[in-house]
């Protein structure tokens, strides 16, 4: 193998708005496993019922799921972080204080702080979303692990507020402004990257990462090859060594081609 190649979902190989992977990314997938390992780095976690479709359709060698707070390579989970109960209570009641929401999805069930926040911010990307809302405190009173959280609401208003209380925590804006990925400081797409790197023997100049998000600017940064989608916020493009055209122009397969890691559609 020569290496590996990182890509994000959504805004990367996901094109949100029509909920398709465009026919030349999927070109460019199977290419590229003739000589190189595909891994997913994602914000989701791509095992729940929201997203085992895409892991299923893109069928990758390894996934970072959650920002680096879960990664699997198969069926095999190589490494786990999960939030302390106690701080999972901090931010419950925090909550209840400033309104401002936080959940998670596992497996086919919603945990959010207030339900009818999510369901606003879902509507800022997608109409077809159905959730299955049950209480934020059965996290902490099941005992359930959570990996990372997702914050939902106007994200230039509340994040300062949230990072004045919880300055530990990191939180990933979305594109849309209605959300974000909250995770506990030292968890990156760029830290799963190095996992995954170890894992496969493979040295980090060899990678290729693409992304469009602020969550994606580390992996960008560290990774051999940085590319941004066309798509991509202002600020990852600067923290790219290329930026290529939008998800939905060919921008996976326009770069794939470009450096030369796959050969021309026939």
């Amino acid at each position: 193998m020569k290496g590996i190649v990182f890509f994000d979902l959504d805004g990367t190989l996901l094109y949100n708005k029509e909920g398709r992977i465009p026919e030349s990314a999927m070109y460019a997938l199977g290419e590229l496993r003739k000589n190189y390992k595909v891994v997913l780095s994602t914000g989701r976690d791509m095992d729940n019922h929201y997203s085992s479709c895409w892991r299923d359709r893109v069928s990758p060698d390894a996934i970072i799921h959650l920002n680096g707070t879960k990664i699997s390579i198969g069926n095999k989970i190589i490494f786990e972080h999960f939030m302390e109960p106690s701080l999972l209570q901090e931010i419950y009641d925090f909550s209840r204080e400033s309104g401002i929401c936080f959940g998670t999805t596992i497996g086919d069930r919603d945990y959010y702080t207030i339900p009818e926040k999510r369901t606003k911010a879902d509507l800022a990307f997608t109409r077809d979303l159905k959730r299955n809302y049950h209480p934020f405190t059965d996290l902490i009173e099941d005992h359930i692990p959570v990996h990372a959280l997702s914050y939902a609401g106007d994200l230039e208003n509340d994040r300062p507020i949230v990072k004045e209380r919880f300055p530990d925590l990191d939180l990933f804006g979305f594109d849309s402004g209605t959300g974000a990925d909250v995770v506990e400081k030292g968890c990156s797409k760029a830290d799963g990257m190095l996992r995954i790197c170890e894992a496969f023997g493979e040295d980090v100049k060899d990678t290729y990462a693409f992304g469009d998000s602020q969550n994606d600017i580390a992996i960008i940064e560290r990774a051999g090859t940085g590319i941004a989608m066309g798509n991509a916020l202002k600020e990852l493009k600067d923290h790219a060594d290329y930026v290529t055209e939008p998800v939905w122009n060919d921008g996976i397969y326009r770069a794939c081609l470009h450096f030369g890691l796959i050969g021309e559609m026939g």
